[in-house]
């Protein structure tokens, strides 16, 4: 799914949600403890969390009274599968790459 892929990538260009998202990882965690990480308000966390939700990169649970944020595997192979369409082209500039450097390097024997 192109679409989200590019969100993912736009919802982890902002340094603070990128240490949102990486804090994750760990196990789930509350918006107070995301907020300690972070350093920013939870309110800020809340809406950079909101913007996580959306990229599908975070998920949310209920437990007791407060709701706990994990890891959504979901927008990574978004991102993934968006990434992945432009490897066959990278992949052959890199072996133009390779045989323009091999046929320089044989020219200088």
């Amino acid at each position: 799914m192109p679409a989200n892929g590019v969100r993912v990538l736009v919802a982890l260009s902002d340094p603070t949600r990128r240490a949102i998202f990486e804090a994750l990882p760990q196990g789930p965690r509350s918006v107070g403890e995301l907020s300690a990480i972070s350093g920013v308000s939870s309110s800020a966390v809340s809406q950079h969390l909101k913007v996580l939700r959306e990229a599908r990169l975070v998920m949310v649970r209920a437990a007791g009274n407060r709701r706990l944020y994990s890891l959504d595997p979901r927008g990574l192979a978004d991102a993934r599968d968006y990434l992945e369409q432009f490897w066959p082209s990278a992949l052959a500039a890199y072996a133009a790459a390779l045989s323009t450097a091999s046929a320089d390097m044989a020219g200088d024997g």
